[in-house]
């Protein structure tokens, strides 16, 4: 394309934007600012439109973009005003360092409010690692594990054994366990279980293996929990209010959050803000979202990811600002509610 095809380009996506109203030539015209005929203007249109980039409803004469427009409207065409991003979104209320869970739940309101679409963020993994575990004799065979992680998350799980236990020899595997494996991994301690078996009592290890078992799931429980926010922003939106079917695509992604899991995933890989437009990929299966995404970070390690999700038509500059901006809120939040070992308080 020439320089008069990207300018006529980016006025029809920016009118389209902000109007949602497909863009005909004697708009485009006005909104381009260039001293060119309709026919000119018609001409690139349809240049435009063999190329993929626009399209034009049945209802209209006008033209929208396509996902491939979008594509090369962020990706070339988007100007992200630098000092904007230090100040525009601050005017809203910051993300004070709390428990983990009121940082992340937060952090989710705060991206539905700023954006008015859906704020949607993935809670850091927890880590396997435990500083304490001990056992309670609730009855016979039936043993209450109370397993401490090292930012001071207690986890619960009650396990049935085979032989009844009393209360001084579940002290006993309890001080053994935490002698000699605190601060390890769970996966760790199983390994090293499986060569001291032959050390350790017979029962008494068979109740250590339970323990590590549910250890483990305990303290996984919660990974990659995803909080999301602002899901009925979408019903204030004309480009789902008037048509049922897109809505309710929209609201399949929300439901299936292993989903939404994939998809942030892929925007960890990489450090920044990232877009990603329905329709060009299976990246992003519902065709009139886009989402605007940043992986978020304590003390220089990725712990977890955060978006914006919305329509196509959405204001990409601001969304760019408000994900990058609360990226950063979050970092500190969770930074200053860390251990002195530099590990984050996980969920």
């Amino acid at each position: 394309m020439d320089d008069r095809a990207k300018l006529l380009l980016k006025a029809l996506i920016e009118r389209y934007i902000a109007d949602g109203q497909p863009v005909g030539s004697r708009t485009l015209s006005k909104a381009s600012g260039l001293d060119l005929s309709a026919a000119t203007i018609r001409n690139v249109m349809s240049d435009l439109e063999e190329l993929g980039l626009i399209a034009s409803p049945h209802t209209s004469a006008g033209r929208i973009p396509t996902a491939r427009g979008y594509r090369l409207f962020v990706d070339t065409m988007l100007t992200v005003d630098q000092l904007g991003m230090a100040s525009a979104p601050l005017s809203a209320p910051s993300i004070a360092a709390d428990q983990p869970q009121r940082v992340i739940s937060n952090a989710a309101n705060l991206l539905s409010s700023l954006s008015q679409f859906v704020g949607v963020v993935i809670a850091p993994r927890k880590t396997s690692v435990f500083r304490h575990i001990e056992f309670l004799r609730l009855s016979e065979k039936r043993i209450l594990v109370i397993i401490v992680a090292p930012d001071g998350d207690v986890q619960n799980r009650v396990i049935f054994t085979d032989s009844d236990f009393t209360q001084s020899q579940l002290i006993e595997a309890s001080n053994f366990l935490t002698a000699n494996y605190a601060g390890l991994a769970i996966e760790q301690v199983r390994e090293r279980l499986k060569l001291e078996m032959e050390q350790l009592q017979g029962e008494i290890a068979k109740l250590m293996q339970a323990a590590v078992q549910v250890s483990s799931e305990a303290l996984a429980s919660g990974d990659g929990e995803v909080v999301i926010s602002g899901e009925k922003n979408l019903l204030e939106v004309s480009d789902f209010s008037q048509d049922m079917g897109h809505l309710r695509r929209a609201f399949g992604l929300f439901e299936q959050k292993a989903q939404l899991m994939r998809l942030l995933d892929v925007s960890s890989q990489a450090e920044g803000v990232r877009i990603y437009i329905g329709g060009e990929s299976q990246v992003v299966p519902v065709e009139e979202l886009s989402v605007v995404s940043a992986p978020y970070m304590v003390d220089g390690h990725v712990v977890g990811k955060l978006a914006v999700i919305g329509p196509t038509r959405m204001p990409y500059e601001r969304m760019i600002q408000i994900v990058d901006i609360t990226s950063k809120l979050v970092g500190n939040a969770l930074s200053q509610g860390s251990n002195t070992s530099g590990v984050p308080r996980i969920l």
